[in-house]
């Protein structure tokens, strides 16, 4: 059987309050790199779910999303180093945005991330070179162009939630 390639499955909240964006900047192999809240979809959880749970975790703030912003494809390529081998991923992104809750107190910044801060588009742009993907400033000129999607489009089926054992098959 040939190995079948498979993207990563990430969600990203695109968070905007008074024309400023919430970034978080983190540690990467590449150095200090400015990105949305954003990560990967685990298992069990909708893309929804997994959203809300990547914004808390690397922002300590609740984020309700409200709209699909867009479905983004990137390919990102890591030359390899002294201790670690070259990569050639793909990234399947689904961005959203909507309402910034209440910083929950007694959190921590998820691993690796080293703090919060609120850019100006501008300021955005600017840092284009700092970004950990050009996906972070795409979906920020997406949302500022006032594209937006009801998260009706997004239909999680209860087995991904509720897996259901495989039947086995008995000689009878």
């Amino acid at each position: 059987m040939t190995n079948r390639w498979k993207p990563s499955a990430t969600v990203a909240a695109i968070i905007e309050q008074q024309g400023r964006f919430l970034l978080v900047e983190e540690h990467t192999p590449e150095g200090l790199r400015l990105n949305n809240p954003a990560g990967h979809l685990d298992e069990g959880e909708s893309l929804v779910e997994a959203c809300a749970r990547e914004a808390l975790e690397e922002t300590m703030h609740v984020f309700t999303p409200t709209h699909l912003l867009g479905v983004y494809l990137s390919r990102f390529q890591r030359q390899a180093g002294p201790a670690m081998a070259a990569e050639d991923i793909t990234y399947l992104r689904f961005a959203f945005c909507g309402t910034l809750g209440a910083l929950q107190a007694g959190r921590h910044l998820d691993t690796g991330i080293v703090r919060t801060l609120w850019l100006s588009r501008d300021e955005l742009r600017a840092s284009a070179t700092r970004h950990r993907s050009p996906l972070v400033l795409q979906c920020v000129e997406d949302y500022v162009r006032g594209q937006r999607y009801p998260l009706s489009l997004i239909h999680t089926d209860i087995s991904v939630i509720n897996p259901q054992p495989f039947a086995t098959v008995t000689n009878l």
